[in-house]
């Protein structure tokens, strides 16, 4: 491949082994072409607009000024920019959200090889979205997890179900909150209903599942 169709990478992470060594693997791959380096986000921000490259892998928890953040400037000012997000936080769903949202066409982790890295660089510069599979699954985790908003309960259904989550009965519940049993009985079935579920145990699991009360 000549270098006019060499897809032209920069990387940027505040650590310098890292970005040795990702200059280093660039050159195995003929038709990808190491251009620059960044230390952080703000010189990151700097360089894309004089570089220009073609594909940029972006850490994303750095000094001065994060990826996200940066990831959003460069995409704003350069949109035929891609921007791989690449990141050894393997558990962090609101940050694979954020760098998606923030125009990162990739997610990934440090920890990818050198194969697939080359694979996702292409795809990105072809514009084809890239995540690694723990990434997808914490997106699709993000989007099925609900809140109490989701499922319309009421501030009071929220307490109620609280005591539920502590192993209430509904007249030790009513005796809490002074209340008559028939009220509590009421606000049982309700909260059931809103959550599709059939049996109290059934509304603890889910609440516990999706977090709905502390």
């Amino acid at each position: 491949m000549s270098d006019e169709h060499k897809i032209r990478i920069m990387i940027v992470d505040d650590h310098q082994v890292v970005r040795q060594g990702f200059a280093v693997f660039l050159k195995a791959f003929p038709d990808l072409e190491f251009v620059g380096e960044a230390v952080n986000g703000e010189e990151a921000v700097e360089l894309a607009g004089s570089l220009q490259p073609d594909v940029i892998l972006m850490d994303m928890i750095m000094p001065r000024l994060g990826g996200v953040d940066a990831t959003r400037v460069i995409r704003d000012a350069n949109p035929n920019i891609q921007v791989i997000a690449l990141t050894s936080f393997t558990d962090n769903k609101q940050l694979v959200q954020d760098a998606l949202n923030a125009g990162a066409i990739g997610y990934l982790f440090k920890d990818v090889s050198i194969a697939d890295l080359a694979k996702a660089i292409r795809l990105a510069y072809d514009g084809t979205p890239v995540l690694a599979p723990e990434a997808t699954r914490m997106l699709i985790q993000a989007k099925t997890q609900r809140s109490p908003k989701d499922y319309n309960l009421s501030k009071r259904e929220l307490e109620v179900l609280s005591l539920l989550v502590d192993g209430l009965s509904n007249a030790e519940i009513a005796d809490r909150m002074s209340v008559s049993s028939s009220t509590i009985k009421f606000h049982v079935s309700s909260i059931l209903g809103k959550l599709g579920a059939a049996t109290r145990t059934e509304a603890v699991s889910i609440a516990h599942q999706q977090k709905l009360v502390l």
